[in-house]
């Protein structure tokens, strides 16, 4: 893996010790009158720049809906969310997103993919090709600039949109369960090298997930959400060392904290449930 501190563009790197996130007061309706649903409830979250959180909770109680708020596809109902003191009111290239889906474009090159958004933020082709370069290398597809997504295995194309997420040098990277999709053994070694290039790159990381291992096993923190519509409910401090291994996976401290999470989330599911057939 290449040395973040090694990287070129210096001058773009100003963001390192940003990326504060508050959501303050956030509720989200979507629709109007007897059609309105309410997806999440008043919500207030404080992240620290540089922190990795994991968003848990069962199947339909906002996560996603959360996220793209932070991200400025969402506008909240009230309240807001704030990056570095700075309300969000549309996206911007201080958060980058990854999404379940590899959303590539499929008539470019991986190269091209990655490229596109410094280009697209105005810098050169030289530039934007070095910084393209620059993120493959970072995931370990430097060899595979010249191929076409298809070409690709599912883990191979998500790491590409993990460069083209840092591409724009991101203060913030938002992250909707884009591990989801593939095969366990896939999944768990692009955990191991998510954490890695967390490590190195130092940026904010929000990541959705309804995996309780996944969360533990990433997190520095793991905020739970209640059955819709959603609310923070939990905010359990991950206190495992870091690098961390799947081998941690056995040990008490792990066990216990993932017993904790699974149960609360358990709780909140059998609430969903029930709400939908009552």
């Amino acid at each position: 893996m290449l040395d973040i501190l090694k990287f070129k563009a210096p001058q773009q790197r100003d963001d390192i010790g940003k990326g504060r996130i508050e959501v303050k007061d956030v509720s989200i309706t979507f629709g109007k009158g007897k059609s309105a649903y309410r997806a999440t409830e008043t919500t207030d979250i404080t992240i620290e720049a540089g922190e990795f959180v994991c968003i848990l909770g069962p199947s339909g109680c906002g996560k996603s809906t959360l996220l793209n708020a932070i991200a400025g596809y969402v506008e909240p109902s009230t309240g807001a969310v704030l990056v570095d003191g700075k309300e969000v009111r549309k996206p911007g290239p201080d958060r980058g997103m990854v999404f379940q889906q590899y959303s590539l474009l499929p008539w470019k090159t991986v190269y091209e993919n990655v490229a596109f958004g410094p280009r697209m933020a105005g810098h050169s082709r030289t530039e934007s090709g070095s910084t393209a370069n620059t993120f493959l290398e970072l995931v370990g597809l430097k060899k595979f600039g010249d191929r076409y997504p298809a070409e690709l295995s599912g883990g191979m194309q998500q790491r590409v949109g993990i460069a083209r997420a840092l591409a724009n040098y991101p203060s913030v990277l938002l992250m909707d369960e884009p591990f989801g999709a593939l095969d366990a053994q896939t999944r768990l070694m692009m955990q191991e090298s998510l954490l890695d290039i967390w490590r190195k790159f130092g940026t904010t990381v929000v990541f959705v997930t309804h995996d309780v291992d996944e969360a533990v096993f990433l997190a520095d923190r793991v905020l739970i959400m209640s059955a819709a519509p959603g609310r923070i409910i939990e905010d359990v401090r991950i206190d495992l060392p870091r690098p961390r291994s799947t081998d941690m996976a056995t040990e008490p401290a792990y066990m216990q904290v993932r017993q904790h999470c699974l149960a609360t989330i358990k709780a909140e599911s059998r609430k969903s449930f029930e709400s939908q057939n009552a």
